[in-house]
């Protein structure tokens, strides 16, 4: 195909497929710019090319539907097995969770991704130095002093079990 052809294929076309992609999916662009490169893949392209995009778009479009329910039906049957972190807000004794992913933000980077490897990522402090590059001893300290961090912005007694 031309890349003239192609370009006033885009421009005339690229919207509404992905007005039409919307109706199934959350990424329509995503979709529509994946049918456009197969097109320009083709070593033939099709006779009526907007009729083709459109079956392609379509097919896509269903098809990234079916793998979003897929991965949210997952998501959520891993979110239901994991331990649970936080108690209801209504709870004195809790923890809100909120409150606490707050706090998680305002620590910086090298505290923060410790304490979400570890806690919600289930890594030792062994696997963490490896991503890191860093020895264990290190990411264990800085594990603590982030918890000391949150402790003290959260106002939340130490714990030790």
């Amino acid at each position: 195909m031309e890349p003239e052809a192609f370009g006033k294929l885009v421009a005339t076309h690229g919207a509404a497929l992905a007005l039409f992609a919307r109706q199934w999916c959350g990424t329509p662009d995503d979709v529509v710019q994946t049918a456009f490169l197969k097109l320009v893949r083709l070593r033939t392209p099709p006779d009526k090319p907007v009729p083709w995009l459109y079956a392609v778009v379509r097919n896509a479009a269903r098809d990234a539907a079916r793998a979003a329910r897929r991965r949210n039906t997952y998501e959520t049957r891993a979110a239901e097995a994991t331990i649970t972190w936080f108690v209801p807000a209504d709870d004195p004794a809790g923890l809100d969770a909120q409150l606490a992913a707050t706090a998680l933000t305002t620590l910086p980077d090298d505290l923060r991704e410790i304490i979400v490897m570890h806690l919600w990522g289930g890594l030792t402090f062994e696997q963490i130095a490896d991503v890191l590059g860093s020895s264990a001893s290190t990411v264990f300290r800085r594990y603590g002093t982030g918890l000391a961090r949150l402790r003290e912005q959260l106002r939340a007694p130490c714990k030790v079990s």
